[in-house]
């Protein structure tokens, strides 16, 4: 049997680069493949004069967010190292000094709502589907998403999200400014590229520098974020969690 397809897709418009997650098999969700992909693509961005990035995704999806068939840690050590190379990803797109905009169609849950949220702006269909959800496989928001979340939507309503697993659409996601601008189902990349190109033409010192800024304290909650989720990829309520999203039923935890 083929390999499924798993990759990322660019394309070069000017100074604006469009990086595409294709993983259409899970709904373009972040196998560790795929990220390391995301990050040498980001990488090359940075040496070859892009001035603003479109971060999408294929078949109509964003990002389901992680790679649950591939999410095998055998301990706190392991869980510890797979959250430094998870980490990478986060600060290449946090603190690069290119502009990020997300085109989001679909779903953009989990670790996809992390990346998304580490975005200078989020362009989301109006049937768009946004959520955390980490909790129904026994682990905590990460990729940032601690951090991200309440500087969008407040303290308060960020942990009514990571706590009860809602989904938002668009509409309602743009009602609580966990989107910056919702558009009719199909054009957020559209959109998205307007903005992109219009960040592109602006200086670009004080956009990075601006970035920057409004960065400060990730790096302490990633490291704050990575000893407690590698605690947790090493519990028996995270190995139910996982099992029971593979097996399409409810998980029954434990607190073990």
């Amino acid at each position: 049997m083929d390999a499924p397809t798993m990759r990322i897709l660019r394309e070069r418009q000017g100074d604006v680069l469009v990086l595409t997650m294709d993983y259409p098999a899970r709904r373009n969700a972040l196998a560790m493949p795929l990220r390391k992909e995301l990050e040498d693509a980001l990488e090359e961005a940075s040496e070859t004069g892009v001035r603003a990035v479109v971060l999408t995704g294929s078949g109509g999806h964003f990002c389901s967010g992680g790679d649950i068939s591939g999410m095998s840690v055998t301990g706190i050590v392991d869980g510890r190292e797979r959250m430094r190379r998870t980490h990478r990803l986060t600060r290449l797109l946090a603190f690069g000094n290119f502009p990020l905009v997300a085109a989001v169609e679909g779903f953009c849950v989990g670790a996809g709502l992390s990346m998304a949220l580490i975005c200078d702006t989020v362009i989301a269909a109006e049937d768009a589907r946004l959520g955390a959800g980490f909790g129904k496989i026994g682990l905590m928001p990460d990729l940032g998403l601690p951090f991200t979340l309440p500087q969008r939507v407040g303290v308060a309503k960020a942990r009514q999200i990571m706590l009860y697993h809602k989904q938002f659409s668009g509409i309602e996601a743009a009602a609580i400014d966990l989107v910056d601008e919702v558009v009719p189902k199909g054009q957020a990349l559209t959109v998205a590229l307007e903005r992109a190109h219009f960040l592109a033409e602006q200086a670009p010192g004080p956009i990075a520098l601006t970035r920057q800024m409004l960065a400060q304290g990730l790096h302490d909650s990633l490291e704050v974020e990575r000893h407690f989720q590698a605690a947790l990829f090493a519990t028996e309520d995270s190995r139910e969690g996982r099992a029971a999203f593979m097996e399409k039923r409810a998980p029954k935890f434990k607190g073990a």
